[in-house]
């Protein structure tokens, strides 16, 4: 059996979607005639933690772990709560304190590509012995953090072997990456890193057609989309009595549904009788901006927030609301960004409310296989239109799903795709 050498940051105990990707094709590989070696940080900064997850690494797959070195310890000196939250990805939409700045420029320009750089060296060093050990031919790297990128890029120096990056989000353009005060020198740095890379990289692994599209301007290396998916086979579970309407997932500030609160204000005081039924369920980080126009919405009574749950108990709510909302910033940068959790949103077989940019991709992937309604994050019409429907339908028993070829999203096929693009070779 044919090894390959995975190389990651996020991996069990870490909660969030960033580990479910590789946590999964690692899962399936051998079914593939292709046995994972997996290399992670011994003592990483995980911003959620979900110990539950461990039990869902094979137990017969080798996981090699290194120490790493990162700055958010003498970071956290100056203010614990910034740090964590601008390390989850959390950045306030309000001006930004002195403290924020500061943290910010650090971020930014202080560690490129990003805080996790000083275990570029030492995994280097370490990996090329093991290379060797275990006789592996093929090694993926995957980011962010885009620093891992480096490794394999050190690695394919130094060494005969396949090297495929996996990008689960796009580097120079994603949304927060202008908000990190970076220089033109900085801005410049990113900017040859990220190419050095994609034009190094004997494959490359994206997870939306929009970033396959920015890549190709950039390289001529083959470029292959493998959505992220689902997994868990689920058992039937009763509905929620309430009209719920639930969003699983960090919300960060940028995503601030403000429509959706000003289209809900209206139908609680128009309705009775939505008032009496409606229930908005948001587990995860929620930004302070969120929950503050929640408030000034009305909609606080209405609103209960879970918090970080652990990967299961989060299936369990997808599977019981009678809405899954999805939602994305409104933005150019934003169109190709395919949210995890929409798969297992699919998986869970609720109606899907999509508001985000036009032409999202992840909302086109939500009308075309039927899952529910995509709509721009700014159509209060519409949206008003949806819900009043999608209500009286609750009210009849009758709100569900009709999804169509799902299946393809299952990491055992998706992971079937990954194992056909490591052995392709282009003529």
């Amino acid at each position: 059996m044919r090894k390959v050498l995975v190389i990651a940051y996020y991996w069990p105990p870490a909660g969030g979607p960033g580990v479910q990707r590789w946590l999964k094709f690692v899962k399936y590989l051998r079914d593939f005639n292709l046995d994972p070696v997996v290399y992670v940080p011994e003592n990483p900064h995980y911003p959620l933690v979900d110990e539950n997850l461990l039990s869902e690494v094979p137990k017969d797959v080798k996981v090699t772990k290194r120490p790493i070195k990162e700055p958010y310890a003498w970071a956290s000196l100056l203010s614990k709560k910034k740090t964590k939250t601008i390390s989850s990805g959390i950045i306030s939409e309000k001006k930004p304190s002195s403290l924020e700045k500061i943290l910010l420029w650090i971020r930014g320009n202080l560690f490129i590509p990003d805080a996790r750089k000083y275990w570029v060296k030492p995994s280097v060093k370490f990996l090329s012995g093991i290379i060797e050990k275990e006789g592996i031919e093929t090694i993926i790297t995957t980011g962010p953090p885009h620093s891992l990128h480096l490794i394999g890029l050190e690695l394919k120096k130094k060494m005969n072997i396949q090297w495929i990056s996996d990008f689960r989000d796009p580097w120079t353009t994603i949304g927060y990456h202008n908000r990190l005060r970076l220089t033109k020198k900085s801005q410049k740095k990113h900017k040859d890193l990220e190419k050095r890379v994609l034009t190094n990289s004997d494959k490359i692994v994206v997870t939306s057609r929009t970033t396959q599209l920015e890549f190709e301007a950039i390289t001529d290396r083959p470029i292959k989309v493998i959505t992220n998916g689902f997994d868990e086979v689920l058992r039937p579970l009763e509905l929620d009595s309430k009209f719920t309407i639930s969003h699983l997932g960090s919300l960060l500030t940028g995503r601030n549904p403000i429509v959706l609160w000003e289209v809900l204000q209206e139908l609680v005081n128009e309705r009775p009788e939505f008032a009496k039924q409606l229930s908005i369920q948001l587990a995860g980080v929620v930004g302070e901006e969120v929950w503050e126009s929640i408030g000034q919405h009305g909609l606080q009574s209405y609103t209960n927030q879970l918090g970080y749950l652990p990967h299961q108990q989060v299936v369990e709510v997808q599977q019981k609301s009678q809405i899954l909302l999805l939602l994305e910033i409104t933005s150019e940068e934003t169109k190709g960004i395919i949210p995890g959790k929409l798969f297992e949103y699919l998986n869970a077989k609720r109606p899907i409310l999509a508001l985000g940019p036009t032409d999202w991709e992840a909302g086109r992937i939500v009308k075309e296989i039927k899952a529910g309604i995509s709509l721009s994050a700014t159509d209060a019409p519409a949206l008003k239109n949806v819900l009043l429907d999608w209500f009286e339908q609750f009210e009849k028993g009758a709100l569900r799903a009709n999804s169509i070829g799902i299946e393809k999203f299952h990491r055992r096929e998706l992971t079937k795709e990954l194992v056909n693009f490591i052995a392709w070779e282009s003529s």
